[in-house]
């Protein structure tokens, strides 16, 4: 998590407080539509473990350019829920399995309204 997060965005561990994570591993399957079965090895979904972060560092901190081959060229701060909105359709389930697993670990006065399943 902390190689991602330094290659990703330029944050080292002192940077961030780790709050939680999830349960276990949480899985996605690729439509076949997706599936590529000239790769190797041929890639049929993912498994993963997400972890809730506070930002400790200042913002102009965060360094999309920290890596030679940058994955992203922008970011900007969302509401809590609003990634399950924005990611392709065969993720949503395991990012609202995420978001609803970690929603407990912010604090009472931070903590998201639940949302209703297909809803914002």
């Amino acid at each position: 998590m902390y190689r991602e997060l330094e290659e990703e965005v330029g944050l080292k561990p002192d940077m961030v407080k780790v709050l939680g994570r999830t349960q276990s591993w949480l899985h996605y399957r690729l439509p076949k539509r997706f599936i590529r079965p000239s790769e190797d090895p041929v890639c049929i979904g993912q498994k993963q473990v997400w972890f809730l972060m506070r930002l400790t560092a200042a913002e102009s901190d965060i360094r999309l350019d920290a890596d030679d081959t940058p994955e992203f060229d922008h970011w900007r701060w969302v509401t809590y829920w609003y990634p399950i909105s924005a990611v392709v359709d065969f993720k949503q389930a395991v990012y609202r399995q995420a978001l609803t697993q970690l929603a407990g670990r912010l604090s009472p006065q931070r903590r998201p309204a639940r949302r209703r399943r297909g809803g914002r």
